[in-house]
């Protein structure tokens, strides 16, 4: 069974935003997709490793500030180099108003 951590309130991350956190010494990028949910990744581009969450989020993908590969935060799959690999995805619910996450272990950068 997964261990969700309470990181934000919902109304920390407004629609169409992001909000980074840490979690047992991990940088996670919350995403709030407009009229889909909150997703959670890894807040690293697999590319040289950009901090995702200070990228712009366009409906379910997220931009490296970097050099601007694109990710989809629901699967975490590079949608456009220069990355070509995906970033680990976690598991999110909100309780009573508390964004909660569960971190899912690091997962390879395969395609």
């Amino acid at each position: 069974m997964s261990t969700f951590i309470t990181v934000a309130t919902i109304s920390e991350i407004p629609v169409g935003q992001t909000r980074v956190v840490s979690i047992a010494g991990r940088s996670i990028a919350l995403c709030h997709v407009e009229n889909d949910g909150l997703y959670a990744i890894d807040n690293i581009c697999t590319h040289d490793d950009g901090p995702l969450g200070e990228g712009k989020l366009n409906q379910d993908c997220i931009e490296c500030p970097r050099h601007g590969a694109l990710f989809n935060v629901k699967d975490g799959k590079a949608k456009t180099l220069p990355a070509i690999g995906r970033v680990s995805t976690h598991e999110v619910r909100v309780v009573d108003g508390e964004v909660q996450v569960a971190l899912n272990p690091v997962t390879s950068t395969g395609l």
